[in-house]
């Protein structure tokens, strides 16, 4: 799935994998099928490499939670690849529930720029005058980096820790040093040094897990399906609160826990600088408002959890037709 340059690895495109391994002619090891494994799924999701958490919940579930065992055993043709399914589908299931959001780097969004000329100079013009502090009219050559770094992730250049062979391209086009240039000779050095970036990351994406998660609803929907769960959680939830609960009618109790525990619950963080969450927030806390008296009037530990299942409802429904984006720390 792909959404305005980025790209949301959800696990539909590991559903796909073939799970034959023809290449096995003497069977293989544990550790051996764990390597093959991630390199598989790496491969389909753009060479992404494997989370620490998605990697751990797929091997412990394919070792039975003897992770030790697992990579000392045998296995045959077979039985290889009725692992390697059960490690894809954990993967997959992970990133249904909590997807990945991703920038590939090929070098198409640099190109874009490199073919229309108008928009390459108001890029050069940007970028020098942003650099020249000063206003000297002049910058180093070596300044011809911090430019790489101020372009980022969003106009196609990636991270220069991520991209070693970034060195080789600067010596090549003689792009470092204290050497002077002028707006024109910086636009002049800046041109080839982007095109040949671009030149390889199109021989070699780079893939960038971008600080940000997606709600789809599908968290929601699992805790809203297990009865067990839900009412465990909303009794935690409701313990929180006992202080509050005499000063509040069910309605605001409701928006209170859901605030305060939108993350175990799968929800967005509500901020009024996420236009697109606070807008559903609203949307469902308005019904709930207009429905205040029928809320207040549930006050059986039943008729509450009903009430609350059915904002959360509204929830997953909104988030499922409409997912949103939210930044993260991780």
């Amino acid at each position: 799935m792909s959404n305005a340059g980025l790209t949301i690895f959800d696990g539909e495109l590991l559903r796909s994998i073939d799970l034959n391994l023809p290449e096995l002619q003497n069977g293989v090891t544990g550790a051996q099928l764990l390597e093959i494994s991630e390199s598989k799924v790496s491969e389909s999701l753009s060479g992404l490499s494997l989370p620490p958490h998605l990697k751990e919940a797929a091997i412990s579930l394919v070792s039975a939670g003897d992770d030790v065992n697992f990579r000392r055993t045998d296995f045959n043709r077979q039985q290889a690849s009725e692992k390697l399914g059960v490690f894809v589908s954990a993967v997959a299931d992970a990133l249904r529930d909590t997807p990945i959001v991703v920038s590939v780097l090929d070098g198409s969004t640099l190109k874009l720029f490199l073919e229309d000329e108008d928009d390459f100079a108001m890029l050069a013009e940007n970028l020098f005058t942003d650099l020249d502090e000063e206003d000297k009219g002049k910058l180093c050559k070596s300044e011809i980096r911090k430019a790489l770094s101020h372009m980022g992730v969003e106009m196609g250049v990636p991270p220069l820790s991520e991209f070693l062979v970034l060195d080789d391209i600067i010596k090549k086009h003689d792009a470092d040093g204290d050497e002077e240039l002028g707006q024109a000779q910086f636009a002049e050095l800046l041109q080839p040094v982007l095109q040949e970036i671009a030149d390889v990351l199109h021989e070699k994406p780079i893939t960038i897990v971008q600080n940000v998660e997606i709600f789809t609803g599908s968290r929601l929907r699992k805790i809203l399906a297990d009865e067990k769960t839900l009412k465990c959680l909303v009794e935690k939830m409701s313990m929180e609160e006992s202080k509050e609960k005499e000063k509040q009618g069910r309605a605001d109790l409701i928006k209170a826990l859901i605030i305060k525990n939108g993350k175990e619950l799968g929800l967005p963080p509500l901020s009024p600088e996420n236009e697109a969450v606070a807008l559903i927030y609203d949307n469902i806390f308005s019904q709930l408002n207009s429905r205040e008296k029928e809320t207040a009037d549930a006050s059986t530990e039943e008729g509450f959890m009903d009430a609350l299942k059915d904002v959360l409802r509204k929830f997953e429904e909104l988030l499922e037709t409409m997912p949103v984006y939210s930044a993260t720390n991780l």
